[in-house]
Parts: structure tokens; C-alpha cells; sequence
């Protein structure tokens, strides 16, 4: 790695040299977008599917090999060290959530949903377009946008992998309106859609939400929306299908929303950061 602690990068090639088998002393996690490869793991080998995870210790032996050239191979890579990673846990022990799996010599594979891998990508092209800027409070922004990718991916996975973790009758209104916003970012989201849904008073989901929140719940979905779109986006979905993809009826609505914020074009965002991650 260049960086002490940790390195993101952001791969499509059509070519890849041949590499043998080889280890890292740090933990790669490998997200796989596209392509046709078979990857090589501690002596197994499989075909991974857009949307798959591995999560590679320090130390196992492991290369990929390229199938089919004639399609794009995309893949995220994210190494990171033992040591950041645990002095990342001195705040909370679920940053270390899948390095620990991967304990006793293993490696660990997880397949997210396409909603999840978008939202992934998302936050993995922000922390490389961060890297790579200039901005004001730079290296403070970089340890915040990498503290909450590696969260994001532990809390995905945990949360895939334990669906009764959020609780059922405990839940608070608050956290249920959040979830089910989430899972139905697509439909109809209206206060009487949640309040048929929730079974609570409409003017109580808006009084609790905006008190807990800070926002008006109209202006949340919004937000939700943006962000979700911007992830889409960024993963390679094509931006005149995901407005409607993620709640937006009318695609005028969407752009203006966007441009307000997020300071440009949906098309111009992209065309940006994909030129950051290509002339690395």
C-alpha cells in the first residue's frame, strides 16, 4: 500500500497481467461489479456474481483470472491494515465486525442487493474523489468518509446476516419510519402511505420524525432519494432511468433537486468523478 493505513481503488480493464498466487499484510476487501473472472483463494476457486464481497486476511494466498475479455472487468479493492482497523475498534468493536470473521485462517464472501451494492460504490467512489481533491479539511473528510465505508459495509452485512438485530416491538416509531423509508424508497411515501402502513396517526409520524430528526419528513425522503440516486448513478446506471428508479415521478424534479444538492448536473457528478478515478 502507499498510504500507512489504507488504500481504495477502482478497477476496469478489458486486459490484467497474469499475477501468481500472493499475499498482503493487510486485509483486502474485494468488491466485484462485473466481468467474467475466477478468483483463486487459499487454494478455491469460484466465479463471483455482481454484487459479491470478499473479504480477503493478511497472509492467504489468492489472484484472480480473467475469463472472457471481451467484457469490462470493474471491481472496487479496499486494503486496509490491522492496525487502523483497531484503532478504529477504540471507539466501537463493529469496525473489526467482518475482519473477525475472517479469523482462523478464513476468508469470508457476502452477495448484497443491488439497492446495497449501489449504495457501496456510492460511498467508495466519495472517499476516492476526496483523495484525490484539495479541499479545505481534506484529511480530516478522508478519516470520516473511510470510518463510514467500513461501517457501512460491517452494518450491511451484520444486519444481512442477523435480520431480527433491529428488534421488533422495541423499535421506536422513529427507527421504524427510517426503515420502512429504506425498504420502499421506490413507492409512494406519502404521509398517509406511512401512516396506513405504520397503523400511527399521520401527524404523529411528522411530529416524531421532525423532533428526532430535525427535518421535516418530506425533505428526508428527499435527501434519501438523492443520495440513493447518487449511488446509482456512480455505480453505472443510466441517469435517465434512475429518477423514477427511486421515487422521483418527474424527471425535471429530480435534476433541479439535484443540481441544488449537490452543486451540479447529475451527468456532469459523474463525468467528474470517473475522470478522477481514471487518471489515477
Amino acid at each position: 500500500m502507499i498510504s500507512r493505513d489504507f488504500e481504495i481503488y477502482y478497477y476496469s480493464d478489458k486486459k490484467i497481467p497474469t499475477v501468481a498466487a500472493h499475499t498482503h499484510d493487510y486485509y483486502e476487501f474485494y468488491f466485484f461489479i462485473d466481468g467474467h473472472i475466477v478468483m483463486h483463494i487459499d487454494g478455491k476457486e469460484f466465479t463471483p456474481t455482481p454484487g459479491t464481497l470478499i473479504v480477503i486476511p493478511p497472509r492467504m494466498k489468492h489472484f484472480a483470472r480473467l475469463v472472457d475479455g471481451s467484457i469490462f472487468y470493474r471491481r472496487f479493492v479496499f486494503w486496509v491494515t490491522r492496525d487502523f482497523l483497531d484503532s478504529l475498534a477504540n471507539i466501537s468493536s463493529d469496525y473489526n465486525y467482518l475482519a473477525d470473521k475472517t479469523n482462523d485462517d478464513k476468508f469470508f464472501i457476502h452477495k448484497f442487493t443491488d439497492i446495497e451494492f449501489n449504495t457501496i460504490q456510492g460511498k467508495g467512489f466519495t472517499l476516492i474523489d476526496e483523495i484525490h481533491s484539495n479541499r479545505f479539511g481534506r484529511d480530516a473528510k478522508i478519516l470520516l468518509s473511510v470510518s463510514d465505508f467500513i461501517l457501512s459495509v460491517n452494518r450491511m452485512v451484520y444486519e444481512s446476516v442477523n435480520p431480527t438485530a433491529m428488534g421488533t416491538d422495541s423499535d421506536t416509531l422513529y427507527q421504524s419510519i427510517v426503515v420502512y423509508i429504506e425498504n420502499h424508497i421506490d413507492e409512494n411515501l406519502s404521509l398517509d402511505e406511512l401512516s396506513e402502513k405504520l397503523h400511527v396517526s399521520k401527524f404523529h409520524i411528522s411530529h416524531i420524525f421532525t423532533e428526532t430528526s430535525g427535518m421535516p419528513l418530506h425533505k428526508y425522503i428527499t435527501k434519501k432519494r438523492l443520495s440513493m440516486c447518487k449511488d446509482a448513478i456512480l455505480s453505472g446506471a443510466d441517469i435517465t432511468t434512475v429518477a423514477e428508479s427511486y421515487g422521483f415521478s418527474d424527471y425535471s424534479v429530480f435534476y433541479r433537486a439535484f443540481v441544488k444538492e449537490y452543486g451540479k448536473s447529475p451527468k456532469k457528478y459523474k463525468d467528474e468523478i470517473f475522470r478522477k478515478t481514471r487518471s489515477d
